[in-house]
């Protein structure tokens, strides 16, 4: 008998959906033991958010400054076999409550020594936070096994309409002919390829040997177009949540007129210099192709196209 952990926050519940499908084999194994720990922040966060809240929650994200979460229902000290760690990203950042679970005294300890396998759905922007999350689990001396990402597969314009209107209201159908916002239910329903790999591995001990677990499945797919971008991106909002931190913690009046200003910079990033940087990388793309080539085979590790 094998016992996993799977530890996620799943505001919107996309993420919980897609982890169930994904750890169905699992859990209908008869030698496995699937334990689940969902993480309760003391002061939960709304959905749909109001739009003052979610872009307040934005500096403390960034800069991992985390919230306070409920007591585990486990006990730190349980042995595991294998810890599964769900998040998504907020502002390119690991999600709050998940950062909160890394940096916590209890999840380093449940982490410590243990083979780990991140799985992310999002937009499409994951590799930032997918490298604080790795440095966090090393820090904690967890050992990363592998990696699984679910993206929206709309285009990079019609997301950035369609995720935030199912942010702030609640509604992700299609319209105006957008798609609808979200991970694909097609791609949920095969999630469960991935968990009978894992389950495969587990059974023949391969959770212990510093390899990955999912090789040849194609488990995180790197859109190249969007690595300047999102490095651009992640550095930006580093430096507006310092900023915005300095003004005072949230309700502060400082801070509230520097967020103001951060909202009406983002507006201007996301519909003008957002699409000038992605025509520009396609002009420039003979000239980047080798580098971006390479730097999408270091982000698609542990598991590689």
């Amino acid at each position: 008998m094998k016992r996993i952990l799977v530890v996620h926050f799943s505001q919107t519940g996309q993420l919980a959906r897609v982890v169930r499908r994904l750890l169905s084999p699992l859990g209908e194994a008869s030698d496995i033991q699937l334990v689940e720990e969902v993480l309760r922040p003391r002061r939960p966060y709304p959905f749909p958010w109001p739009l003052w809240r979610f872009f307040d929650a934005m500096p403390e994200s960034v800069l991992l400054e985390p919230p306070e979460l409920e007591p585990l229902s486990i006990r730190p000290h349980e042995q595991f076999d294998l810890v599964v760690l769900a998040y998504q990203v907020w502002f390119l950042a690991p999600s709050g409550p998940i950062t909160a679970f890394l940096k916590s005294e209890a999840g380093r300890q449940l982490l410590r020594g243990r083979p780990v396998v991140t799985v992310i759905a999002c937009r499409n922007m994951w590799l930032t936070a997918q490298e604080t999350v790795k440095r966090l689990i090393h820090e904690a001396g967890g050992l990363l096994r592998d990696n699984v990402v679910f993206c929206d597969p709309g285009s990079t314009l019609a997301t950035l309409i369609t995720t935030p209107r199912w942010l702030l209201t609640g509604r992700r159908d299609g319209f105006c002919g957008l798609p609808p916002a979200g991970v694909a239910e097609a791609d949920i329903a095969g999630a469960n390829r991935f968990g009978s790999a894992m389950l495969n591995a587990l059974r023949c001990g391969r959770e212990r040997a510093p390899a990955p677990m999912l090789a040849g499945l194609g488990a995180a797919r790197v859109d190249p177009r969007l690595i300047f971008s999102e490095r651009a991106g992640a550095k930006a909002f580093a430096l507006w949540s310092r900023l915005i931190r300095l003004g005072g913690g949230p309700g502060a009046a400082a801070r509230a007129l520097l967020l103001a200003l951060f909202m009406v910079y983002l507006v201007v990033m996301v519909f003008i210099a957002l699409p000038a940087s992605l025509l520009a990388q396609r002009l420039l793309h003979p000239l980047l192709a080798r580098r971006l080539d390479s730097e999408r085979a270091y982000f698609e590790l542990p598991s590689g196209r």
